[in-house]
């Protein structure tokens, strides 16, 4: 693990230790507003390794989490039709928090308050690594994206759309 700067722990961090995944820690300084473009350039990385935890619902209010490239957007249609379910939307910041637990701009997939089905766009499991929420904004740790298969689940789909 990288001994840069010592990070507290989250609960993403406590999940990913609890299920022995390795990880390393990128702490960078957090810009309102600035995105995965502002924590890729920070760390050196290119935007499309950096993987975005959103919460989003169905028709139904159900909620459910999707993870996607930096540099990329998520297809609500393509995606709706992928899970399959009628309507996809982004929940409002409030409701995603409440579901998470974590604050919008520090959302990580790991150790999230409700369960919730995972869903990842296929081209992330092709990577070799990638950067993804540490539980806290301002924090991303780095792991083999097979992690989001093997640990949480995740089932991969198809709906990226450049930005």
């Amino acid at each position: 693990m990288a001994k840069k700067e010592h990070v507290s722990e989250t609960p993403a961090t406590q999940f990913l230790r609890k299920h022995a995944v390795a990880f390393s820690e990128h702490p960078y300084e957090y810009e309102e507003h600035g995105g995965t473009r502002s924590s890729s350039s920070a760390l050196g990385v290119p935007e499309h390794d950096v993987v975005k935890t959103l919460v989003m619902q169905d028709e139904a209010a159900k909620p459910l989490i999707v993870l996607m490239h930096g540099d990329c957007k998520v297809s609500t249609k393509n995606l709706a039709r992928a899970i399959p379910c009628k309507s996809v939307e982004p929940c409002k910041p409030d409701v995603a928090q409440r579901h998470s637990g974590y604050l919008v701009g520090g959302t990580s997939p790991f150790g999230i308050r409700k369960a919730m089905p995972v869903y990842v766009e296929e081209s992330i499991l092709a990577l070799d690594k990638i950067y993804i929420n540490g539980g806290r904004r301002g924090f991303l740790v780095g792991i083999d994206p097979k992690v989001l298969v093997d640990v949480l689940k995740a089932r991969p789909v198809q709906c990226a759309l450049a930005e």
